[in-house]
This record gives C-alpha cells, structure tokens and sequence, in this order.
C-alpha cells in the first residue's frame, strides 16, 4: 500500500468515525423502555411498601433530602413521612395508581398519574382521588424519588 492509498484509507476512516460521533451527538432523545419500566415498578415497589408500612424498603426507595407534599398542602420530610408511614394510627386499606406515565431525562425521571387511597386515620374513615408527580433521580447508581406531590383535582 502507497501514501495515497493509507492517506485515503485514514481519511475515509476519519469520516466514518466524525459521522458516526456526530449522528450519535444530534441524535433526537428516545424514551427508553428499559429506564422508564424500571421507574414503574420502583412506584410499584414504593406503592406496596406505603400500604404494608414497610419502612426498610420506603428508606431505601426514598432519598435523604426527599419532600412530599400530601393533599392538603403539609409536607414532609423523608423522616417525617416514615413516620407518618409507620404511626399505628394510620391504617392505609386501599392504595392504587392508574394513568402513569413516565417522562426521562437523563438521570431524572418524572411520574404523573391518578392515586386512590383510602383508610382510617385516628379512628376516622378518610378516601381520596388525587393526580400524582413523583421525580426520581439516579443517585449512587440507584434510583430514589426526591420530591412527590400529591393533589385533589379541582372540580
């Protein structure tokens, strides 16, 4: 092989590898099935643990700075809903979410849907319909929800 015939060789390896760089760079986002069902069952995972009252598996699904802020405008911190979560007070008898869909981007990944819940607090019946938004983030090589929000729809 000559100069020119590797000259042509390195260039037109050159052009491949710029091409291949910049379609990968300009590419448009695609959902990714595999993230966005594994958010799905981790809101499976958080639902299930919420009504058994399982704080080991809420500490480790929930981030250390997590924020919840429930239907009527308290919020709480990640110490303050494991608490909640764990006061015999609190009987939780329904928990279902419909409707979710998930948003990715990049490391964060936001969760809108319907909730229902229905239970006893301190004795007393309580049920609500709400619409949800939970973001989880991808924290340490795991994911953890930072923030929730919960709300009554209006009428």
């Amino acid at each position: 092989m000559d100069g020119a015939d590797n000259m042509k060789l390195k260039l037109l390896l050159g052009t491949f590898l710029l091409s291949v760089s910049l379609a990968a760079a300009f590419s448009a986002p695609q959902e990714r099935p595999e993230p966005a069902s594994k958010i799905l069952a981790l809101e499976n995972k958080w639902n299930e643990a919420y009504k058994q009252g399982d704080i080991a598996a809420m500490n480790s699904l929930l981030a250390h700075d997590f924020i919840i802020t429930v239907e009527d405008g308290t919020t709480f911190s990640k110490a303050g809903y494991i608490a909640h979560c764990g006061d015999p007070d609190n009987r939780v008898l329904v928990s279902e979410m419909s409707d979710l869909k998930v948003r990715m981007h990049g490391n964060v990944a936001v969760v809108t849907g319907a909730y229902h819940e229905k239970g006893t607090s301190s004795g007393k019946p309580y049920e609500y319909h709400d619409r949800l938004t939970d973001v989880w983030m991808m924290i340490d090589g795991r994911w953890q929800v930072i923030a929730s929000h919960y709300a009554i729809p209006a009428k």
